[in-house]
């Protein structure tokens, strides 16, 4: 059997099964239910989120099969003569269906005369015709496009929602997490289901004995070492900028992607000071961070440490400067440096 892609085999098959987009999945049952289904639709969001999965949801709920479902890439299907081709062809009758459907993936590709040879069907389709288009940047769909859909938004998966997808997915496939590990793949999935299950294959591929821990997690990723992170943020506890900005440096030796450093940063900033702030959340953060919980409580609960709510913000605002940055870690050493001026 040829090997299956663990995004493609959990592919969401009803709407039962699609995960964090309940006003779009109520609102198409509704319409089902009451038999008054619009004739295009608008399907609007970040890589990742269902978008297509939901369209041939849809489709198979309306009675459509696999002989009247069309999918087309709009990335490289963008220009007139391809409109005027499906345009043609939306005007003959289902094979075998209540209705013709058609997807559009990335749709916003499509270039202005392909738009224009498409409005008036688009408006005006056959009764057998629906359109779904999908799109990663609603704001380059034309507004007379938009103005002619029922436009749904879809959203981002929570860091929370991710983590219980990967925990869920590794236990059907066989695997045991260890902590730490759950956390990492979604944090690096950047909200997008698809890339968090892209990133889980690629976790499983370094395990012998399909017991997964944070050390094979980082280096099949490439993320940076549990460590460093550690490291740092200890050092910013204590007020040693000296000590910080070596930890920053080993970072840079390593060739670390700064940018995913300081969010593993602020994630365990963030850790320590709810675990200082609200002692009810201890429980949850221990199971979520396994053995480095205890360093973390050590920091959350020394009197005389230096991490608190303004040293957070100080590398909220490096993380809005690491991407455009020449040296990347210039915006952490300035953070580090600009808390120091302060001590």
């Amino acid at each position: 059997m040829s090997h299956q892609s663990l995004y493609r085999a959990y592919r969401p098959q009803k709407f039962s099964e699609v995960a964090g987009q309940d006003h779009i999945v109520g609102a198409l049952k509704e319409q089902l239910k009451a038999k008054k289904v619009a004739h295009a639709y608008l399907f609007a969001g970040s890589r990742g989120l269902g978008k297509t999965s939901v369209a041939r949801i849809f489709a198979k709920e309306l009675g459509v099969n696999d002989n009247d479902l069309y999918e087309i890439d709009a990335a490289s299907n963008n220009s007139v003569d391809d409109i005027r081709t499906l345009t043609e062809n939306v005007y003959t009758l289902p094979f075998a269906s209540p209705y013709k459907l058609y997807i559009l993936d990335e749709a916003h590709m499509l270039s202005k005369g392909a738009w224009n040879a498409f409005l008036k069907t688009l408006e005006e389709p056959p009764a057998h015709a629906i359109f779904v288009l999908a799109t990663t940047e609603l704001s380059r769909v034309p507004d007379t496009v938009q103005s002619r859909c029922q436009v749904f938004e879809f959203r981002k998966p929570t860091h929370d929602g991710l983590m219980k997808l990967v925990v869920r997915v590794a236990k059907e496939e066989g695997y045991t997490l260890q902590p730490g590990v759950s956390d990492l793949v979604a944090l690096l999935a950047d909200g997008s289901y698809r890339d968090a299950l892209s990133t889980l294959e690629k976790v499983f591929s370094v395990s012998k004995d399909k017991t997964i821990t944070r050390e094979e997690a980082e280096k099949a990723t490439g993320a940076p070492r549990a460590s460093l992170v550690a490291d740092f943020v200890s050092a910013l506890s204590e007020g040693n900028s000296e000590k910080a900005l070596a930890a920053l440096a080993r970072a840079s030796a390593e060739d670390v992607d700064m940018t995913l450093f300081l969010s593993l940063v602020l994630e365990r900033m963030r850790a320590v000071l709810l675990s200082r702030h609200a002692p009810e959340l201890r429980a949850s953060l221990k199971n979520e961070y396994g053995e480095e919980y205890a360093d973390i409580e050590m920091l959350a609960t020394s009197p005389t440490s230096k991490l608190t709510h303004e040293t957070l913000k100080e590398f909220l605002d490096a993380a809005s400067r690491v991407r455009y940055s020449p040296v990347p870690a210039l915006p952490l050493e300035l953070a580090v440096l600009e808390l120091s001026s302060r001590q």
